[in-house]
């Protein structure tokens, strides 16, 4: 599956609504939407990686769409989502809590694919008063692989993420 950087975080917002988790990505297109109970709201903080390019060959693979071989380039990366916890106040910290909870347990079980779980951390619960809101910052660093295919002549045409070798 073929996937530009910006569609990374909605990629997360996709697995998470698949675990029956209510999520939304930050900063959508659309009007802020309202809900009920805790949300998820997902960023991609930071994008680290290698030095610039695709320069390591990692082989060939024969694409059947084409009928012909490509070649493979890719470097390593950590992505790091910003998943923070939002619920109105009156739903209380308790409601947060069960969100949390519910969050571990779908990452844990992986994430989107392409993706590899290396950390998952929360920081402390405060209230936002100017949204009236309860937050908790909570945020999930994966390892990936970013592989870039490149034509005969040498022009890349498309990148791929991948998830890490399993050993």
């Amino acid at each position: 599956m073929s996937v530009g950087m910006d569609q990374i975080r909605d990629r997360m917002t996709r697995y998470l609504a698949e675990h029956q988790i209510s999520a939304v990505s930050a900063w959508p297109d659309g009007d802020r939407l309202d809900r009920s109970g805790a949300v998820v709201s997902v960023s991609l903080r930071k994008c680290q990686g290698g030095p610039s390019g695709f320069q390591d060959y990692l082989g060939e693979r024969f694409n059947r769409e084409s009928g012909a071989w490509e070649e493979l380039y890719g470097k390593r990366v950590k992505l790091t989502f910003g998943l923070d916890l939002y619920a109105d106040a009156q739903a209380g910290e308790g409601a947060l809590e069960r969100a949390f909870d519910q969050l571990a347990g779908a990452l844990q079980q992986g994430g989107p694919e392409g993706l590899e779980l290396e950390e998952f951390s929360c920081g402390e619960t405060a209230y936002q008063t100017k949204d009236r809101l309860l937050k908790r910052p909570v945020q999930a660093v994966y390892r990936a692989y970013l592989y870039a295919v490149a034509q005969p002549g040498g022009a890349f045409v498309d990148f791929e993420i991948r998830g890490g070798m399993r050993q």
